[in-house]
């Protein structure tokens, strides 16, 4: 019989690609790592990984049970979800990871919601980058995260994950003069707007984060390469930068709430895409389902909000 734990690691090696990797995020040592796949490799009786230079890459026949992997670790979570239900609804804790602007202004409403309606439920918030959202969640450090990409920055889900919409919100360059278009209005030529500060310096936030990159790309397809200045990650600090003449910088709509004297927003045609992620196969986790409809309940007014789909229940 094969050992669930151990496909779970050759899983996780798959998407890693290296020994140490999986060690590393799951909090193995490598040696413990390789063990753990030599006794899996002995259960399954067929070679599952090779040598590939000083690493290791799975055989066809590893590549096959990980499809296997995949759906078996689905149908756990269906189970789980529907025991959960049988025993007692929403309940214990609950792990949730969130980025900065949405704990900010989606999460203190939503975790009201859930202590009113759900109070055995206990619900425990971990600020998570979107980058990171997705080894949190398959190494079971998170339960649900809020994650994000961009019209010019897609971020496809990774295998084992499942998510449904919750919001969408406008994008904008915050400069601390008048833009080529009012704060409110349409959204003028494109991207070609951006080129009114290609000479300025920019506030962006640090590498490895997707709101990085969706700058950076919105300034190459404006044509240019922005000259970074400052490296900032909190958005009402960007704002206090840019209010301090300090440069220019693109900023979601939750992080342009009250913005400071000074600071004109220009809107791009560019749209920012936030989704309730969680584990294949857990969406009908009476926790998991909650939290989702406290957050849908939660959007804040001015944000498209996306229509909540059905939410299947367990494969028959």
């Amino acid at each position: 019989m094969l050992d669930v734990r151990r496909l779970r690691l050759l899983r996780e090696l798959a998407l890693r690609g290296t020994i140490a990797a999986v060690a590393e995020a799951l909090s193995f040592t490598p040696s413990a790592v390789s063990q753990q796949l030599a006794t899996l490799e002995r259960e399954a009786g067929v070679p599952l990984l090779e040598r590939s230079g000083r690493g290791v890459r799975l055989t066809p026949a590893g590549q096959n049970l990980v499809l296997h992997a995949e759906a078996v670790l689905e149908r756990l979570e269906r189970a789980a979800a529907e025991l959960a239900e049988a025993r007692h609804g929403p309940a214990g804790p609950l792990r949730i990871g969130a980025f900065p602007t949405a704990t900010r202004s989606i999460l203190p409403a939503a975790l009201a919601r859930l202590a009113d309606r759900h109070p055995a439920l206990e619900p425990m918030v971990s600020e998570t980058d979107p980058a990171g959202a997705a080894h949190a969640l398959r190494a079971g450090d998170l339960d649900v995260a809020l994650i994000h990409d961009y019209d010019l920055v897609p971020a496809p889900l990774e295998p084992g994950l499942a998510a449904e919409s919750l919001c969408e919100e406008a994008m904008y360059v915050a400069s601390p003069v008048p833009g080529p278009t009012a704060a409110h209005g349409a959204a003028g030529a494109g991207l070609t707007v951006l080129a009114r500060w290609r000479d300025a310096p920019w506030i962006m936030p640090g590498p490895d984060t997707l709101c990085r990159a969706v700058t950076e790309q919105v300034c190459r397809a404006a044509g240019f390469v922005p000259r970074v200045r400052h490296q900032v990650d909190e958005f009402a600090t960007v704002l206090a930068f840019v209010a301090a003449g300090q440069g220019v910088a693109v900023v979601p709509q939750l992080g342009a709430v009250d913005p400071p004297p000074g600071v004109c927003l220009t809107p791009l045609p560019v749209r920012r895409r936030t989704r309730i992620a969680f584990r294949s196969g857990a969406g009908p986790h009476p926790a998991v389902a909650a939290l989702t409809r406290a957050l849908r309940a939660s959007v804040p007014d001015g944000l498209g909000v996306a229509e909540e789909p059905h939410v299947p229940g367990p494969v028959p």
